[in-house]
């Protein structure tokens, strides 16, 4: 889609909507963003970006410590035009008892939509479940959907395609593996994932995923085997083994997921081609080796920038 003043299809499918978790967009739309997520990117690069959220404001509800997520939000909203409003959960009424549907109608009543960024997925869906204006999941501890649309994004920059890709996943069976297996079951890709017994991914997010899977033709595969996973991937991709809210289990994990970091043996099991995906903050000598990551199968840092690009097109079909 060019960014100009005008509407598309996929503009007013997802005019007005929620994005708390990958399968609230379907393959379709999923495919469009990324379309014109490309086109936005390339438009931005030549200094043709247009602006079609002059005057559209963005409140932004970080209860995490935030880079990424805060860094392209905010740039994007700037140079679509709009404004971000940047507000810790702690500066709000919010940390003095408001409650949370009454804080979702005050901001329905200033801002166009809402980024929220904080631990449990049960307050974001709260949030959107009194709010008139969309809602966007920046992070819970459940879903971490805005990346996962920018891992599609990198993808499908490097390969042109998504649909029978093979995904390797290696690690935790976290937020991040959980919108993972969304985005793959939506586009068609091929999705292992290997974790320690006991890190397994939830299983009502499995089963959700499968149910599109079966519409799309990916696999989602499980194992607690990192080689298994990783053999003949067209991509590897791993996370931190503790994050936010599990600094007390660094240790303990530190033992259970010695046999899944990514070092240059293990890339090795891939394809020669294979590109190396983490969405940062890495943890180097712990999940992945300095080797690796700053290899050149490693696409870590055009992923991190794709945040910016992915959201931008997120933000103009939902609040343009």
């Amino acid at each position: 889609m060019s960014v100009k003043e005008t509407t598309t299809p996929i503009e007013e499918a997802l005019k007005g909507r929620d994005f708390l978790t990958l399968l609230d967009l379907t393959p379709g739309e999923i495919q469009g963003l990324l379309d014109q997520a490309l086109e936005m990117k390339q438009e931005w690069k030549k200094g043709k970006a247009g602006r079609p959220l002059t005057g559209k404001t963005l409140g932004m509800i970080f209860d995490k410590p935030s880079t990424r997520t805060r860094l392209s939000f905010e740039s994007g909203m700037a140079q679509l035009g709009g404004h971000p409003l940047h507000l810790k959960g702690g500066d709000l009424q919010l940390g003095r008892g408001e409650s949370l549907p009454d804080t979702a109608r005050i901001f329905s009543g200033y801002v166009d939509a809402v980024l929220i960024r904080t631990f449990n997925q049960e307050t974001v869906e709260e949030l959107a479940r009194h709010a008139s204006i969309p809602v966007i999941n920046g992070l819970t501890d459940l879903h971490h959907p805005c990346q996962a649309l920018a891992d599609l994004l990198t993808l499908k920059e490097n390969r042109s395609h998504l649909a029978g890709l093979t995904l390797a996943y290696t690690g935790d069976g976290n937020n991040m593996l959980h919108s993972l297996l969304e985005a793959a079951a939506s586009t068609g890709i091929h999705l292992r994932a290997a974790t320690p017994q006991g890190y397994e991914p939830d299983p009502a997010i499995i089963q959700r995923a499968q149910k599109v899977a079966a519409q799309t033709g990916a696999d989602l595969y499980f194992t607690s085997d990192a080689e298994d996973a990783v053999t003949g991937a067209d991509a590897v991709y791993t996370d931190v083994w503790a994050s936010m809210g599990q600094e007390e289990e660094k240790e303990q994990r530190k033992q259970d997921f010695a046999d899944f970091q990514v070092n240059a043996a293990l890339m090795s099991l891939a394809k020669p081609d294979a590109l190396f995906m983490h969405c940062l903050p890495a943890y180097r000598g712990l999940e992945v080796t300095d080797e690796v990551i700053e290899g050149p199968q490693s696409v870590v840092f055009p992923q991190a920038e794709n945040r910016l690009h992915a959201q931008k097109a997120l933000l103009a079909d939902l609040i343009g």
